[in-house]
């Protein structure tokens, strides 16, 4: 058994190496601080499929499911494995992790790893609706944030860009260095170029979505009321030009199109439905490749305090929308709002001024710069209260096992 003591390495917000036990902690952490589970009897909860299972708002949904609405289903996500010189990835262990809680829950939970993409997959999904769920599919929550994506009928693939569009951006944006001593710097990003709105969109857009609807229908999986929800973000108008502006937003604008046109489909099939879920700010490894997010975060954190609703609260949330045990609440768009609490006049003007006053000299006083640093490490296992991080691990954690 490969054990070793583990210490953060990093590059900027990339950290080099996970730490097992600390994921573990991470994801036990986040099972005590979901609301107070369903009563829903063994092997009786909904079945339900989640997309990008493994980190940020997607391990959100799959514990928060797991435990406020009682699911059983398959969750899909791509990870790493170890190796003899690299820890696995951190979602690796979440996983680990996650399915070792759903086990001791009495929920019966698969976890399977590879391209959510591909046709392969969504096959090997359909297999296990069909012979193990009981052929029928309650709930789908997609949430996948990728770099690039292969189209499976053309075979091309699709890079995903991190740009404004129409014109170039400059932003205030937030680093560390070495020391872990804070700057604000000015980042200037070049403006979306030839096809980088349409690749964009063909990765991070509805179409894969919208396929895995397709193939699921066609097996004819899809239960009665059916309900599917994409989750997204808009955020402040303090970072819209590199987000809900830029390629991302367009990408994003995709999605809540394909929603619309999912949510048709699904009434008229199957009485079902389908929607956007518009969730707060929150530190991900997504997020945190945002030129100004991680400012805007760290500022967003220095308002609110402990007023930030995280990822598995507002998940629940969700959950409860989407099973009925809560009013389903839309906006004029169709879209479920998590994020009420982020964007009041009252918060966003106060982040605002803190924002415009933001330097390398005060942000200390203006941003919660100890919780974002610890945020971030966190979402590698590190900066967990109650690991001993002088001890070895063993990095070798397997990947559940489904065959049982």
């Amino acid at each position: 058994m490969n054990r070793r003591v583990l210490t953060p390495r990093n590059r900027g917000f990339l950290f080099l190496d996970s730490h097992p036990a600390g994921c573990r902690q991470l994801v036990a952490d986040m099972w005590q601080s979901c609301p107070a589970p369903a009563d829903v009897p063994e092997g009786a909860g909904p079945v339900a499929l989640v997309i990008g299972s493994s980190a940020g708002y997607g391990l959100a949904a799959t514990l928060a499911g797991l435990k406020r609405a009682g699911i059983r289903g398959i969750a899909v996500s791509f990870e790493k494995a170890p190796t003899e010189r690299r820890t696995a990835t951190a979602g690796w262990y979440r996983t680990a992790a996650t399915a070792d809680i759903a086990r001791a829950a009495g929920r019966d939970m698969v976890f399977l790893n590879g391209d959510a993409f591909s046709d392969a997959m969504k096959d090997q999904v359909a297999d296990l609706v069909e012979q193990r769920f009981g052929g029928r599919l309650d709930y789908l929550v997609y949430s996948v944030a990728a770099p690039r994506r292969t189209d499976p009928v053309t075979g091309a693939t699709y890079a995903s860009v991190l740009k404004p569009i129409g014109r170039a951006n400059r932003t205030k944006t937030l680093v560390f260095d070495d020391e872990g001593v804070p700057e604000v710097r000015e980042a200037e990003t070049g403006p979306a170029e030839g096809d980088d709105v349409e690749q964009t969109v063909a990765v991070m857009g509805g179409a894969d979505w919208e396929r895995w609807i397709d193939h699921l229908a066609g097996r004819g999986l899809l239960a009665n009321g059916f309900a599917t929800a994409a989750l997204s973000y808009i955020g402040s108008s303090l970072t819209a030009a590199m987000y809900r502006q830029g390629t991302i937003g367009a990408a994003k604008a995709h999605l809540e199109a394909t929603a619309r046109a999912l949510n048709e489909r699904l009434d008229r099939t199957v009485g079902g439905r389908a929607v956007t879920s518009v969730n707060g700010a929150a530190v991900t490894q997504s997020s945190t490749a945002i030129p100004g997010i991680a400012l805007y975060t760290g500022l967003l954190r220095g308002v609110l305090g402990e007023g930030m609703v995280p990822p598995v609260r507002q998940l629940a949330a969700l959950w409860d929308q989407l099973t009925g045990a809560a009013p389903l609440a839309l906006d004029d768009e169709g879209r479920i709002r998590l994020d009420a609490w982020e964007l009041t006049d009252e918060v966003q003007t106060a982040v605002a001024g803190r924002w415009e006053t933001a330097t390398t000299d005060t942000i200390a006083d203006l941003a919660d710069l100890d919780w974002f640093r610890a945020e971030v490490r966190r979402l590698y296992g590190f900066s967990v209260p109650g690991i001993d991080y002088t001890a070895a691990v063993a990095t070798d954690v397997p990947w559940p096992d489904h065959t049982s």
